[in-house]
């Protein structure tokens, strides 16, 4: 985001070599944004009503794991390092680890980080942000196409991620490393409101 001084210069600082703490005294422009490296990026336009409404169904399904992780989910700040800040749908964090959830939001790598794909973000979720989130440890990654119908499961091994499973209907979710989810892609993508946002998309 280029700020302008006094002379109507646009301040490049804002463009590159961005920090959280830089962020953080930004004025509130209603806007969203992430950081990738250091540029401050704004995010697409906000959520569609289908994407919110898989959204706050996920979260739903994932209220079976709240006895042993917290369940947070967008807008929130992940703050991986000074210089890469996200904003995923959806995370999980151990309860074990409490203490990299604070009031800025979840300092370090969350248990499980979920994107749901919208029109704008398929490059953003599927390459970039892949990358960010293996290269800073996050065990478990989510993509949710909402299109396809389909929960992609990526699993780091040895520091990359490897495609653990691709869920399509009317397969059921599961993880070894959350045993604790346990639904299936039909629960994910069913209900009156979430099929008649799915009609209009």
């Amino acid at each position: 985001m280029a700020d302008k001084d006094k002379h109507g210069r646009k301040n490049e600082l804002r463009e590159s070599n961005v920090t959280y703490e830089m962020y953080a005294e930004m004025p509130d422009d209603g806007n969203r944004y992430e950081i990738f490296d250091g540029k401050l990026e704004l995010m697409s336009p906000g959520p569609n009503a289908y994407h919110q409404a898989i959204s706050g169904k996920l979260h739903l399904l994932l209220q079976s794991c709240t006895s042993v992780y917290i369940v947070l989910y967008s807008p929130l700040d992940v703050i991986l390092s000074r210089t890469n800040v996200m904003q995923p749908d959806l995370v999980l964090v151990s309860k074990d680890r409490w203490e990299i959830v604070t009031k800025r939001g979840v300092e370090g790598a969350p248990d499980l980080a979920v994107e749901i794909l919208s029109p704008g973000s398929r490059q953003r979720d599927r390459v970039r942000k892949h990358a960010v989130y293996e290269r800073h440890g996050v065990p478990e990654y989510w993509i949710v196409d909402p299109s396809a119908r389909t929960l992609e499961q990526f699993l780091l091994v040895d520091g990359r991620y490897v495609l653990g499973a691709l869920f399509e209907e009317p397969s059921r979710v599961v993880s070894d490393r959350f045993p604790c989810v346990s639904f299936t892609v039909d629960e994910l993508f069913k209900g009156d409101v979430l099929e008649r946002l799915a009609s209009l998309n």
